[in-house]
């Protein structure tokens, strides 16, 4: 099948090549000549692993091709995804321009049948927006199908080509089989397509993730009733988790949710809600607890070091990404622990495996970049763990006292063991745990 992909994000380029790799011809579009130029020379613009070899592969296989030309793109495809950005305004509604704009622009060059596809995370009605726009600018027949993305950043490759399920919301038959046909390769194991209309296509995805920023953000108060009676989250998490009603994913506690995704669909479903006249209750309580949770680890430190606060301390910090496996640092926990720091007087010097080049376009040098996780803790007066990263999750204890000043870890992932800690005579604060002292 020909298709077009319309915007080259992580959705967009994930999708693009995901769907190569089972045989499609697809045309991926972005307004960037240089962003295309690369890609057209196998240079990915985003880490995700395991995406390279697909990206290079259907490359060189002719099967994946890049363009700033739209009109190139859409005239032999059959299916037309529109992965744009969909950014939270000033009001913390999605932005629809780029939705919109990109339809209307499609609506002017098509000029047969075509299956338009919302792949980006966008508002309930907003199926219903972009057909109004494109039957304002053409009368050739079209159908629009709302088709929200399940990808976690990290194994975004397994979740397209295994997903847990599909979810075509449309109403018209002929865009039903398309997408049917279009997917049949990866439910081969017995996973559903699920068919709605749009409205509940478009409802789902930002429920999905609305229920799980809840999910974390409950444990994440959990541990900090944990601490204040004395019990063990962990212990916790595992026998909540045993339960199969609620599961074992998503209730390790830390320092908040961060990414693309998470905050910017919580805050766009409530805002849903408030224009709908409802309030949001559970949400809104989501956002103000997740908040004050990414600055979890900073309150802990002010306790630590008291009256003389956290002035002139020197920082070793781990992780910059909002979660391991990805370049990704938008909304990440770590960006606000460090503005905290430096506000109080401390000076910063962070590692992060893939995180460092984007936080570097946007703090410059207002901290320090470590070329590897132990050189990050020369002169630092403790450390802290924002991002689960493997790599951090056996080092070498004894070097590490080496290396620092003080044996102080704030842990806000929980990657070691207390009794542990306590033989290597550490000062060792974690999330939800009790605290091990020196």
């Amino acid at each position: 099948m020909k298709i077009a992909v319309i915007g080259t994000g992580y959705v967009g380029l994930v999708t693009g090549t995901c769907l190569a790799e089972t045989g499609n011809e697809v045309a991926c579009v972005d307004i960037v000549e240089e962003k295309v130029n690369k890609m057209r020379g196998g240079e990915m613009p985003i880490y995700e692993p395991g995406l390279d070899i697909l990206f290079l592969r259907n490359i060189k296989q002719e099967r994946l091709t890049f363009t700033t030309n739209l009109a190139e793109a859409i005239a032999p495809a059959k299916v037309i995804f529109l992965a744009l950005p969909t950014p939270p305004g000033a009001d913390g509604a999605a932005d629809l321009s780029y939705v919109l704009g990109a339809a209307k622009d499609i609506a002017k060059l098509i000029t047969e049948y075509k299956v338009i596809v919302t792949k980006s995370t966008v508002p309930v009605g907003t199926a219903d927006k972009v057909t109004a726009v494109m039957k304002a600018n053409t009368d050739v027949p079209f159908a629009v199908v709302s088709n929200p993305e399940f990808l976690r950043e990290g194994v975004a490759v397994e979740d397209f080509m295994k997903p847990d399920r599909v979810v075509i919301g449309t109403r018209d038959e002929k865009a039903r089989q398309v997408m049917g046909d279009l997917y049949a390769p990866y439910v081969r194991q017995g996973n559903p397509i699920l068919y709605m209309d749009e409205r509940s296509s478009e409802l789902t995805k930002y429920a999905a993730n609305s229920f799980l920023a809840t999910k974390i953000t409950f444990m994440n108060e959990i541990a900090n009733m944990c601490e204040l009676v004395g019990a063990d989250v962990d212990m916790v998490r595992k026998g909540v988790g045993a339960d199969a009603r609620i599961g074992k994913r998503f209730l390790f506690p830390g320092v908040g949710y961060g990414g693309s995704c998470f905050p910017k669909d919580v805050q766009a479903l409530s805002k849903a809600a408030e224009e709908n006249k409802y309030e949001f209750k559970i949400l809104n309580s989501v956002m103000e607890v997740n908040e004050t949770q990414k600055k979890r680890l900073v309150v802990k430190m002010r306790e630590y070091y008291g009256e003389g606060g956290l002035k002139g301390k020197h920082l070793a910090l781990w992780g910059l990404a909002f979660k391991p496996e990805t370049d990704d640092i938008r909304e990440a926990p770590a960006l606000y622990i460090i503005d905290e720091l430096l506000a109080a007087g401390a000076t910063v010097t962070a590692y992060d495996p893939e995180g460092m080049p984007n936080v570097k376009k946007l703090l410059g040098d207002k901290i320090t970049y470590a070329t590897n996780r132990y050189n990050a803790l020369d002169n630092a007066d403790a450390l802290l763990i924002v991002t689960e990263w493997p790599v951090f999750r056996t080092p070498d204890f004894d070097f590490m006292k080496e290396k620092l000043n003080a044996a102080v870890i704030f842990d806000g992932r929980n990657l070691y063991d207390l009794d542990r800690m306590k033989e290597y005579g550490f000062y060792y604060n974690s999330i939800g745990r009790k605290t091990v002292s020196i």
